[in-house]
Formats: C-alpha cells, structure tokens, sequence
C-alpha cells in the first residue's frame, strides 16, 4: 500500500540556539537537561520516523508532554522542524512556497482540534462551509456541499443553529464537519474528542469509525488515551519525551511490548477485543505430535475472531478450539490453557 505521509528523522528543538542544540545532541550525544542548561533549548520532537499509508488511521499516543501535538502540527507545517524531512504523496512539504503551503492547508489536509474553534457569530451551515468560502467557491455550491456533509455526521435540522446552542458533542460533530467539507486527502485530528464526556466520546469514537470506513480519509489521530488509541487506530505510535518508543497494530504493541514504559501502558487495557486467533494458536502439527489426531468433532474460530469469541467458544465445550483460515483449513489449535494465559496476561494482577 502506497504511502500518503512520511516522516524522516524529524526534530524539533525550540530555542533560538536550536540548531547549535541539535549539532551538539546528534555529535555529542548531550541529553535534553544538557540542551535546556547549555542552549536553553527544548526538544520537542526527537529523530521520529514514520509513514502512514493511504486510507490508514495512524494514532499517535502519548502522555503530556510527550510531544505528540507538537509532532502532528509539522505535517502541515504549522510548526516548522528544525530539521528532517516530510513528505505528502511523496512531495516535500518543506519546499514548498507559500502558494503550494496554502493550497496544502486549504485543499489537501483538514484539521480538527480539541477546542472546536467554531465562530459563534455564525450559522453551522457558515461555519462548514467556511474552507469552501476561502477558496472563492460561490455561495450556493458551498452551502450545497455542507449540507451534504451535514447530513454525513447526522446533524440534519441543525443547520441554521449557532454553535453556543448545539451540546459539546454536537459542536465538534460540526468541526469534524468542517474539516471535512473541503474533501481533504488528510485529516489531522489533535485530540478530537477528549473534552467530551465519557458516553459522548464513545459515541463519536464509533461515529467516526463507521465514518472513516465510508470516506477513507487518511488520518492522523492524536490522544492520550490509549482505550482510544486501541479502539480507532489502524496502527499505534507511542511517543516519549519526544521519541517514538513504538510503533505496530494495536494487538502487535498489547501482546509484545516494546519496553517497561509501553508494558505499564497496556497493563490494564482489555484484550478482549484485541487478541487474534492466530496470535494465541500453536500450529496443527505441533499439537498433533505432542497429542495425537485431532477430534473432527471441536468447536472452530476463524484465524481472525477475537478473544471475546474464543471465550465464548470455549464455554460450549470443555475441549481445545480449533482455528481455520479463509480456504476453511486447519492451520492452528488454542487450548484452554493457551486461553486463559492470553486473559491472565492483560489483567492488573
């Protein structure tokens, strides 16, 4: 699958001695106390590299701090890197003029922020239809399209409202809208949904799934929550102090953690709908060698069911579950054992 953004060794000190800074941490491997105390230089983002394919969403997770809003606001360079390389549909973003920048921002990439950054003085309609507006598209067509996209995020009958009369939800509904509106091959979205309460940013969370299935927007999505994370995300990066500790599928970073500060993370989060199959199987051979032929007679799970399912499985019969592929073959054998060790490993205890 084609990349739609790459990031190459990207870092950003601030300071008005950053590049000093950054020849003294690359030759002289000076750590980030040393850049603040000798070039009163912080580092931001820190050598990160990455590529997020086209139609991905590519969640990047950290703590405060961690330099993931800083890290996503270089894609459209709102934020300039001290040094690196970012590409869009393999063009070089830090070449571009402002012209080719503002096409860029306007055309090619829409953003959604954590504060919705609507104007109150406007209608919802307006306020979708305002990407639409700068590019010098007539009234009437613009308005035509925000309807459409009204319609898409489920605000029908919510058009000629202003933004202090729809509820928190509602409101960022309309800037997921209004990114949206200009058709944009990319979204960036810093943390879209955390000011909402729980029940509203489950809702939007799967509002915006079914969503990204339908429009296939490439996406960059920032949070701190990595339930978030694990439930958006095609892949995850986590990011700390700057730095990418790792980056894989959500199953990929629960089920081999990179380092103890990744394995704090994943300690606590369900695995119940993370766990493949295929990830907790032994082969047929293999079992077969140790045990014998195997019944005809066992319950049987795709490669790809969920742990939640294999449970489920299980419980109908007090026998090992047998995994089969998209050929209906026999690729793999979980035992009850291999089950509950896969449950066990993604509990607190």
């Amino acid at each position: 699958m084609d990349s739609a953004i790459e990031i190459k060794n990207v870092w950003k000190i601030f300071g008005n001695t950053s590049v000093e800074a950054l020849n003294a941490i690359q030759n002289n491997r000076i750590s980030k106390q040393e850049a603040l105390e000798k070039y009163n230089s912080v580092i931001g983002v820190s050598d990160v590299s990455f590529d997020v394919k086209k139609g991905e969403i590519f969640c990047v997770m950290g703590l405060s701090g961690s330099g993931k809003s800083t890290l996503v606001r270089h894609i459209n360079r709102l934020l300039e890197p001290t040094s690196g390389q970012i590409l869009i549909d393999n063009e070089d973003v830090m070449k571009f003029d402002p012209k080719s920048l503002q096409d860029l921002r306007n055309k090619k990439i829409g953003m959604v922020f954590q504060n919705f950054a609507l104007m109150p003085h406007r209608s919802v309609l307006d306020n979708i239809a305002m990407p639409l507006e700068i590019r010098g598209i007539s009234k009437n067509d613009r308005l035509d399209a925000a309807n459409k996209i009204l319609d898409i995020v489920e605000l029908q009958g919510w058009g000629n409202k202003f933004a202090h009369e729809l509820s928190g939800g509602m409101q960022q509904r309309v800037g997921l809208a209004r990114a949206l509106a200009a058709d944009p091959d990319v979204l960036l979205m810093d943390e879209p949904f955390s000011a909402l309460d729980p029940l509203i940013r489950r809702q939007l969370q799967a509002e915006f799934i079914k969503l990204s299935k339908q429009m296939k927007k490439t996406t960059v999505f920032i949070t701190h929550d990595l339930d978030e994370a694990v439930r958006v995300g095609h892949r995850i990066a986590i990011m700390r102090d700057g730095k990418v500790i790792q980056i894989g599928t959500p199953e990929e970073i629960v089920m081999k953690p990179a380092d103890d500060y990744v394995a704090d993370f994943v300690k606590g989060i369900s695995r119940l709908k993370i766990i493949q199959a295929k990830s907790i199987m032994q082969p047929v051979e293999k079992f077969e060698k140790e045990f014998g032929l195997i019944s005809k007679n066992l319950e049987s799970v795709h490669e790809n069911d969920l742990l939640n399912k294999l449970i489920e499985k299980s419980s109908i019969k007090d026998e090992p579950i047998l995994v089969i592929n998209n050929e209906n073959k026999n690729i793999g054998i979980i035992t009850q054992a291999e089950l509950l060790k896969a449950v066990v490993e993604g509990s607190d205890g």
